[in-house]
């Protein structure tokens, strides 16, 4: 990608030096809003799995539907990798039984 820079009303193409740090500065900020995207999906995912666990009380048995869901639940990270993808997820349908 080419960069253009502005100084006092005129601009120009940026330098190597200038090059690099928008790059790095775009990495950056990418690779935190991967990490915050990330982060929101995993307290919606935990609290998901909270609104059900009373369902893992050692005097109740757990529907096999419900098993089903909490393991949905706790698999859900796995591949979300892009912001897109983490985005595009949809959630299990939640078991109330």
């Amino acid at each position: 990608m080419s960069y253009k820079v502005q100084i006092n009303d005129v601009v120009r193409d940026a330098t190597a030096e200038e090059t690099a740090y928008f790059e790095a500065k775009k990495k950056k900020y990418e690779d935190n809003l991967f990490s915050k995207t990330l982060n929101d999906f995993r307290v919606e995912r935990n609290f998901k799995l909270e609104k059900t666990d009373w369902t893992s009380s050692s005097d109740l048995t757990m529907s096999a539907e419900m098993k089903e869901y909490r393991q949905k639940l706790r698999d859900a990270t796995e591949g979300l990798d892009t912001v897109e993808k983490i985005q595009a997820y949809k959630f299990p349908d939640e078991v109330t039984k």
